[in-house]
């Protein structure tokens, strides 16, 4: 009797050991499949993360090149600020400002070579006029005034060094009438400034 106790016993415990073992199993896998579903679902969030990082990279690139020509565009721009701000400080209260212009030409300047500085080339160098108008109804005190101008420009520590001369014309007009004198003080740039 105990012979056949044990004969099915020991069959029915490593049964019952199996089914456990397979049960243990199949909640193993069911669980690591939603891992895996999970995880193929954060991939493809990630994958369409990783397709606008790219994106941005690229939006990034083309923008940064547009950003070094927008740089120095302004810095071509921009240079007139400060002078114009020179200008406008120093102007005499007795004359009104008519006109503003800028003129550019170029000149030949011999430069050493950059691979051999005992030689010399030709460079075209911009040279830069602002013509600066002013007008005023007396011409008294006005010739003083503008003779002022031009010296406190002169002096300036802004524009002083990147002068090389300032010329002053004058002509006198008469619309509607009235007495007017037109000066015309040219502010020639150095080459190069």
């Amino acid at each position: 009797m105990a012979i056949s106790a044990v004969a099915v016993a020991v069959p029915l415990i490593v049964a019952m050991v199996m089914l456990g073992v397979y049960l243990r199993n199949r909640i193993i896998v069911s669980i690591e499949k939603q891992k895996i579903a999970r995880c193929e679902a954060d991939i493809g969030k990630l994958a369409d993360a990783v397709k606008q990082q790219e994106s941005f990279e690229r939006d990034r690139s083309v923008f940064s090149t547009c950003l070094s020509e927008i740089k120095s565009s302004v810095g071509g721009y921009t240079q007139w600020s400060p002078v114009l701000a020179v200008v406008v400080e120093n102007m005499p209260d007795s004359v009104v400002l008519t006109g503003l212009d800028v003129k550019q030409h170029s000149i030949k300047k011999k430069v050493p070579k950059k691979d051999d500085p005992n030689k010399t080339v030709d460079v075209e160098v911009p040279v830069r006029t602002l013509r600066i108008s002013v007008s005023t109804k007396t011409q008294a005190n006005s010739d003083e005034a503008v003779r002022n101008f031009r010296a406190r420009l002169i002096s300036s520590a802004l524009l002083g060094p990147r002068l090389d001369n300032i010329t002053v014309s004058q002509e006198a007009s008469e619309p509607g009438g009235e007495s007017v004198v037109i000066y015309q003080i040219d502010c020639i740039f150095k080459p190069g400034m």
